[in-house]
């Protein structure tokens, strides 16, 4: 007896998620080209796509680091130090690579565009004290704002105090925790119609006309983020694991890059890398801590941002900067992305205060946010696949790193 041959949308279902994604983008290109008003139409997918991620992330966050604090055994080993200072290390060097791209390859900006309207924040010490006023947050207004930092607190705070609770109690969260997951895993598959309308919504509305008077800077800024992942990365990666880091980069590039490029919010991706630790066979009790807290201070991109723009600003006022003013903007860079807001454009409005080391005005630093605005099509977007794919990226080395570690000792 022969089996009937499977249906094309019986593939569809049995092949990848990258694989659908990659159609989803394919289909969402060419309704943009051939019809315009129906592309902007089915951009209601891709906006109900992320407000479901944005909805749900929260929400896995406190029950997954609940549960897995709650019911953490003793003698279990995290992985948290060290992954740490990866984020701390990889902040740093994105930041350094891009004052060098841009004294290498300096741009200049036309400053005649109106200044943004939103408030940046007043220095460093705001942006800090913001961060540690979000770890006091009421937790139900840090669900509701997604507050990683508050919702991480209390989550932890819960965890340890449950951990002493009744075994029903435990298996309680555990089993919350799972339904939570389930529901993670329903809208992640509805992935390929989220990134359809995204895609399709984006160059219908958009287009890329307006970015051409721009293009030295956007090269200078996608060329550092290119540089960073698959260059500084996975030297990064291959000094903590001594082995060939690039199978685990292209993974996590693929896997929450792809995605993370869409929704431009590194907030909406955390369900998708929590699931992808998961496949990778990751420490839950490690990756459950470390990806929400890495959506907040993890921000190479952020730092690379920061730092090109900054000094366009520079360069077009004819400003001149010597080397201890540049790396002291790549400590003020990286220190100012790790307060980056994990949403669309987060990065951006902390570009004013690194603008105030060389004297640049509030004003015409505005006017440098608003350029990022106009470019943020492209910019953000690779920004948070950056940001994204790194979280995963050095929860894995650290995680891997441990292992092969352990592995050797028992060898001796």
């Amino acid at each position: 007896m022969t089996l009937p041959t499977p249906t094309l949308l019986q593939r569809l279902q049995r092949s990848s998620l990258v694989l659908r994604i990659f159609i989803g983008m394919l289909a969402g290109i060419a309704l943009a080209l051939l019809a315009p008003d129906a592309a902007r139409a089915v951009g209601l997918l891709g906006k109900l796509f992320i407000a479901a991620l944005k909805a749900v992330a929260p929400v896995l966050v406190l029950a997954l680091v609940c549960a897995s604090i709650a019911n953490h055994k003793q003698g279990q080993r995290t992985h948290i130090r060290p992954i740490l200072l990866l984020y701390l290390l990889g902040t740093f060097s994105a930041a350094v690579v891009a004052v060098a791209a841009s004294f290498a390859f300096p741009s200049t900006l036309v400053l005649n565009a109106p200044a943004a309207a939103a408030a940046p924040p007043g220095g460093i010490g705001e942006v800090l004290r913001s961060l540690l006023f979000s770890v006091t947050s009421n937790p139900i207004q840090a669900l509701q704002e997604a507050n990683f930092i508050g919702i991480l607190a209390w989550a932890v705070g819960l965890g340890l105090a449950l951990r002493h609770a009744r075994q029903s109690t435990r298996d309680l969260l555990d089993d919350l925790a799972g339904g939570v997951t389930l529901i993670v895993r329903v809208v992640i598959a509805c992935a390929p119609l989220g990134i359809f309308g995204l895609v399709a919504s984006t160059l219908a509305e958009s287009g890329f006309g307006t970015l051409l008077g721009y293009l030295q800077l956007l090269a200078v800024l996608l060329g550092c983020m290119l540089f960073v992942a698959l260059l500084v990365n996975p030297l990064i990666v291959f000094c903590k694991l001594r082995r060939n880091p690039y199978p685990l980069v292209f993974t996590c590039l693929r896997e929450s890059g792809v995605t993370a490029f869409f929704t431009r919010s590194s907030a909406a991706n955390i369900p998708v890398n929590l699931q992808l630790c998961e496949r990778l066979g990751l420490h839950e009790d490690t990756y459950s801590v470390s990806i929400p807290l890495g959506a907040t201070i993890n921000m190479a991109g952020a730092a690379i941002t920061i730092s090109v723009l900054t000094l366009a600003a520079a360069h077009t006022l004819g400003i001149a900067v010597d080397l201890p003013s540049a790396l002291l903007l790549c400590v003020v860079s990286a220190l100012c992305a790790c307060g980056a807001s994990g949403v669309a454009g987060g990065s951006l409005l902390l570009i004013p205060l690194a603008c105030g080391l060389f004297g640049i005005s509030g004003e015409v630093a505005m006017q440098v946010v608003a350029v990022g605005f106009v470019i943020s099509i492209l910019q953000d977007s690779a920004e948070t696949a950056l940001n994204s794919s790194t979280d995963v990226l050095f929860t894995a080395a650290a995680c891997l790193a441990e292992e092969d570690q352990g592995a050797l000792g028992e060898q001796r």
